[in-house]
């Protein structure tokens, strides 16, 4: 029954983060991209005030799949570069921490894009 609840909050509160970026594309004149790079800034800034770690521990995935997760991810990377590094940490930690996520991301972009054919809008 544990595992239920994990999987129960980390649908919950990764829901509740789409909700409110659903919320904002339908009621403000913001466009999605902004709203992404709002959700990035916000974890950054919820990251480096420890606000968001508890969210992570309480949600898991739910808080870490989401952009505000990636932000928090950046700023643990800063963070932790910072402590072992100095002033040259805020410059490397991002990349380090996000390496493995972006590197993905190119890859299997790349992959989908062989098995893949774009159409363009009209």
């Amino acid at each position: 029954m544990d595992m239920f609840m994990q999987y129960l909050w980390a649908f919950v509160v990764g829901g509740a983060f789409c909700v409110i970026a659903q919320i904002l594309i339908d009621k403000t004149s913001l466009t999605p991209a902004r709203i992404l790079v709002f959700y990035v800034v916000a974890g950054v800034i919820l990251g480096a005030f420890g606000i968001y770690e508890p969210i992570v521990d309480f949600a898991g995935a739910g808080a870490t799949t989401p952009l505000t997760g990636f932000g928090y991810l950046i700023s643990k990377g800063i963070k932790k570069a910072v402590d072992e590094k100095g002033l040259l940490g805020a410059l490397t930690g991002a990349f380090t921490a996000a390496a493995a996520g972006i590197s993905a991301a190119l890859v299997f972009g790349y992959l989908a894009t062989l098995f893949s054919r774009g159409k363009p809008k009209n």
